[in-house]
């Protein structure tokens, strides 16, 4: 009996971006951690990676996940 192999069911219209094969899918055809998702349109999951990239950049920047408390504007490297 092996554990955690059931496949997530699909729903109509949810779509995801598959980072293995760096491709869009309509319903999750690829485990979860290999997938971003779901997304609402075919468009939103086209640009996920985007996304991804454009959050990560607002959360490194993001005073209130700084560690400084020497006064200095907290990007990293610089005290």
């Amino acid at each position: 009996m092996a554990l955690f192999k059931r496949k997530t069911a699909a729903k109509p219209g949810e779509w995801y971006y598959c980072l293995h094969h760096r491709q869009v899918e309509e319903g999750p055809e690829c485990p979860a951690k290999d997938r971003f998702g779901p997304y609402a349109t075919r468009d939103e999951a086209e640009h996920a990676m985007e996304t991804a990239r454009e959050r990560n950049l607002q959360w490194e920047n993001d005073a209130r996940w700084t560690d400084s408390t020497d006064g200095s504007d907290g990007a990293r490297g610089e005290n």
